[in-house]
């Protein structure tokens, strides 16, 4: 999720390093077959999970935040009601996923 100068105190300080730095903030918040194109950005972020995180735990409506779509977070936010805090649970899962990947 690109974010301004301004933004780069606080609790967002991480979209700083986000791999979308760089990148015209309209191009992430675009309808159907282009959000594939712009999850693209999110692949290989060195704060994908601090995005993420930042997305579910404020119900960002729109936009691609942390390599999911609107849909994929509503989807997730529906299966996991119970959650308050997302960052435990990602952190969790990015565990998982490297272990997997040896």
């Amino acid at each position: 999720m690109a974010m301004s100068a301004t933004m780069s105190s606080g609790a967002m300080a991480w979209a700083e390093r986000g791999a979308c730095r760089d990148v015209d903030p309209d191009s992430l918040f675009v309808p159907g077959a282009a959000q594939h194109r712009a999850k693209r950005v999110c692949a290989s972020c060195p704060v994908r999970t601090e995005c993420l995180t930042e997305a579910l735990d404020n119900r960002m409506e729109f936009g691609i935040w942390g390599g999911m779509t609107e849909r994929e977070r509503r989807s997730l936010l529906r299966q996991r009601p119970d959650v308050v805090s997302w960052r435990p649970l990602l952190d969790a899962s990015a565990v998982r996923t490297a272990a997997l990947a040896r």
